[in-house]
């Protein structure tokens, strides 16, 4: 054949001899290709970081963020209220400490929604948490009468003929969604010119007019400061920790676990038993699929071995300095402390005298002042103290900040992950969470995304 048919041939059959060569290249590198480690048969989030226990060195604090929160710089100015008021209204608080703050910063917000004058708010005595002591005994209120003017009227002392008579009582505690207050409790703030008000549990605070928005931002972030007793003793206990430190929010006592509705396997009988009698007959405890779809969605709390487990896969070194921001019950601790030894709590650093004669309260305001100024600050279930930890640490700009992820927890050890395998999904997960500046965890509207 000559040359100038050979081309004219190749030219013809090409395409026909190059397309099946194409297509199986890939299949015949696959097959030739030396053997290597069998595939996990789910999906891996994946990092180009190695984990902390396969390089020993890394630490989660280390990693470079791409995302931060910050305070939005639009509700920083006052946006003062009309002159004339339509009442006087007392916002009323139920909880722990941090249950009451959540309450009363939104009450704050419907104060100025409704234009009313705020008196001093009523945090409501409860047995169930210990507690006896009202909002002058735990916050300043000199400085939060300050702080808020501007936003919201704030005063100690009402008209004689007003605080002669007791509120008309308005419960707005149950009530989901967007819940008009101005529809439905204006009306009796002007009929009555006073009135007790229970903020709505579960509200769309993002639909309200700006200047609600500023007043709840500012009263709550701004405004809430511990009066000079709960303060200096906060002081004194953030001085003796030794430093850097980090505090860890942990939560597993007998009626969260039982609130939960979570079954645990290899706790001791004496916690089973504080979890049983916790339960009462409206917390029984899920079974079957209804468990396992409950445990995946992240509902149920880490036992402190799981958080010791997870913090060593964050590179959070063994002999950290940790300062436990923890009520009474705690079960299990030991899981944690066998391996993070140098624990410090209210206790432990506290007299036995100052430590007996605190309220509720009061001991929860040291946990949260601690918590705020820590160096680096983890929590094991993202509750109310939670909230206002992270919220106020970003206020402050400490980044250090992270929510452990209970769901991911539970996914990768449902499909079998344990040791080196477990510990790496762990890493890459938080980490994920870590540089998107998820782990602040800010779902308010007072706080904006600002991209490094």
């Amino acid at each position: 054949m000559s040359s100038a048919a050979a081309a004219a041939w190749w030219a013809r059959s090409r395409i026909r001899i190059l397309l099946p060569v194409i297509f199986l290249a890939p299949a015949l590198f696959f097959l030739l290709s030396p053997p290597s480690s069998p595939p996990f048969f789910f999906t891996l989030p994946t990092s180009r970081e190695e984990s902390p226990s396969a390089s020993g060195s890394r630490v989660i604090w280390a990693q470079r963020r791409v995302v931060e929160w910050r305070p939005c710089g639009w509700w920083r100015a006052a946006m003062p209220a009309p002159a004339r008021r339509n009442g006087y209204i007392r916002i009323d608080c139920y909880g722990g400490l941090n249950q009451l703050r959540r309450d009363l910063c939104d009450g704050i917000a419907v104060a100025r929604l409704l234009n009313a004058t705020m008196v001093l708010p009523k945090f409501e005595v409860a047995a169930y948490w210990n507690e006896s002591s009202g909002f002058a005994d735990v916050f300043n209120v000199d400085y939060f009468i300050e702080q808020t003017r501007g936003y919201v009227e704030v005063v100690k002392d009402m008209p004689e003929e007003i605080a002669s008579k007791e509120p008309y009582r308005v419960d707005c505690s149950k009530r989901k969604g967007h819940f008009d207050y101005v529809e439905t409790v204006l009306p009796a703030l002007l009929e009555h010119q006073y009135i007790s008000l229970t903020p709505a549990m579960s509200q769309r605070r993002d639909r309200n007019p700006s200047y609600a928005k500023a007043s709840y931002c500012q009263s709550c972030y701004n405004a809430l400061r511990l009066n000079k007793n709960v303060e200096t003793k906060a002081i004194e206990l953030l001085q003796a920790i030794p430093k850097p430190f980090l505090s860890l929010h942990l939560r597993f006592e007998p009626d969260m676990v039982a609130y939960s509705r979570c079954i645990y396997t290899g706790l001791s009988s004496k916690s089973l038993s504080a979890i049983e009698a916790a339960r009462g007959e409206d917390r029984k405890a899920l079974t079957g699929e209804a468990a396992r779809l409950w445990r995946n969605r992240g509902k149920c709390p880490l036992t402190p071995s799981e958080t010791a487990f997870i913090l060593k896969a964050l590179g959070i070194p063994t002999d950290t300095n940790i300062y436990l921001a923890a009520g009474d019950g705690l079960m299990e601790l030991e899981g944690f402390t066998s391996i993070y030894k140098n624990i410090y709590t209210k206790s432990s650093l506290l007299t036995h005298e100052d430590f007996e004669k605190m309220h509720g309260n009061t001991k929860a305001a040291l946990d949260y002042y601690v918590s705020v100024n820590s160096d680096a600050y983890v929590a094991t279930f993202f509750g109310n103290m939670d909230k206002m930890v992270t919220a106020m640490r970003t206020m402050q700009g400490h980044q250090k900040t992270l929510v452990l992820s209970r769901r991911a927890y539970a996914n990768y050890t449902a499909v079998g992950l344990s040791g080196e395998h477990l510990a790496m999904a762990m890493w890459d997960a938080h980490r994920e969470e870590y540089i998107m500046g998820r782990g602040s965890a800010l779902p308010e509207q007072c706080f904006c995304e600002f991209k490094l």
